[in-house]
């Protein structure tokens, strides 16, 4: 544990360091993020902070080299190789981005290229255990198509968060933490004494949190697509190496949710429903599904009276709630411990949403009750207007 801890607290350290210099190169360059009608910030903010957490990323991989009970997962496999490289690539893209603004099909096809990167080193989902079936053995025909999805999922989920300070970076970091505790405690099938996706999930979380004292409300910074891609990339690559090295859950009895392959769903749940009430939106209103809108989970909680810092808290929330339940659920030994332990999530998101919403549709009906009784009033005539006078009988008329 001591040496993640090391790899850890490197990777934030440098990050800490880069970032106030990134932000120089940043305004130098001119790579600043003007305030728009899609965005919620209402000055303009230096971006391309990812830059910073690539060097983190570096520095992190370099201590993990370093460390000796580390070193064997880099001789074990070219995954940790892999994913330096694909984390390079991505955040090239997403700097050029940030700069020159990538149409989404370019975009994508540089994300399709950082995961074949990833393919090619080995982090491909090739295998992983399902209840009563064992261990599955995908062919490349199944698992490169299933790993470049996954991939693009994870990177357009953090990169769609990404919409007010320090939610994306605090997120990922829950996310990451957890997926650390699972690829932790989880045995490696292979017999590896090291656990590369816990080596990659210490780096991601470092990375976040490095980078969040700069971003969090009021943000000096912005990760920008240089960030939040960079981010998506690591935790895929993380969780792709993670289920396609466990063996057979052990302690429980909860078949559903022992399946290692949707632990990265469950401790990702809050980014992956954004991304799939996006989708559904923009379908069902015929527009394309990268069009940019500002109707995500966040700008929900701000339309119903919470502020930016109290929308970020309670996402972290939801997301802490919902990783540690993933967590519990993994590892408890009775049905009903994971009964309690949902039911408890399901609590914290409907106390934390429901006095706003209530407060918000309370609002909104008086504001149509006073509209209407602002309509029902008569209009006072204008001055000047002068009253129509009973029409006068005829003269002579008895």
């Amino acid at each position: 544990m001591g040496a993640y801890l090391g790899v850890f607290a490197v990777t934030a350290g440098v990050v800490v360091v880069a970032t106030p210099l990134v932000r120089k190169l940043a305004i130098r360059v001119k790579a600043i993020d003007v305030p728009s009608e899609r965005k919620i910030h209402t000055r303009p903010l230096p971006t391309m902070g990812g830059l910073a957490m690539l060097l983190g990323v570096t520095a992190g991989l370099v201590a993990a080299w370093f460390a000796p009970s580390l070193r064997p997962a880099f001789r074990f496999s070219s995954e940790l190789q892999g994913a330096a490289l694909a984390a390079v690539a991505i955040a090239i893209v997403g700097a050029v981005d940030d700069l020159r603004t990538l149409s989404a099909p370019a975009k994508v096809a540089g994300q399709v290229f950082a995961a074949g990167i990833l393919i090619l080193n080995g982090v491909a989902l090739l295998v992983f255990w399902f209840p009563s079936q064992g261990v599955i053995s995908l062919g490349s025909d199944l698992a490169v198509p299933l790993t470049v999805l996954w991939v693009l999922i994870v990177v357009n989920a953090v990169n769609l968060i990404d919409g007010l300070d320090g939610l994306a970076a605090g997120i990922v970091a829950i996310a990451a933490a957890a997926f650390f505790v699972y690829a932790y405690r989880v045995p490696d099938v292979f017999g590896q004494p090291q656990s590369t996706a816990a080596i990659l999930s210490a780096v991601t979380a470092g990375a976040a949190v490095g980078f969040l004292p700069f971003n969090f409300s009021p943000a000096k910074i912005l990760m920008g697509d240089t960030g939040s891609m960079l981010l998506g990339l690591l935790l895929a690559a993380a969780t792709i190496s993670g289920i396609g090295r466990t063996g057979q859950p052990t302690g429980h009895d909860i078949a559903a949710f022992s399946i290692p392959v949707l632990i990265p769903v469950l401790v990702l749940v809050v980014p992956l429903v954004d991304v799939a009430l996006a989708i559904v939106r923009r379908l069902r209103r015929g527009r394309a599904v990268f069009a940019p809108d500002k109707q995500h989970i966040h700008h929900q909680l701000r339309e119903i009276g919470h502020s930016d810092r109290q929308a970020v808290l309670m996402m972290y929330l939801w997301s802490a709630v919902l990783a540690g339940c993933a967590l519990a659920i993994t590892f408890v030994g009775s049905r009903r411990t994971a009964s309690a332990v949902l039911s408890f999530a399901a609590l914290v998101i409907v106390v934390t949403v429901a006095p706003r919403v209530w407060r918000a549709v309370r609002i909104s009906r008086e504001g149509r009750a006073a509209a209407a009784a602002q309509a029902a009033k008569p209009r006072p005539r204008p001055a000047g207007d002068v009253a129509p006078s009973e029409p006068s009988s005829p003269a002579g008329a008895a």
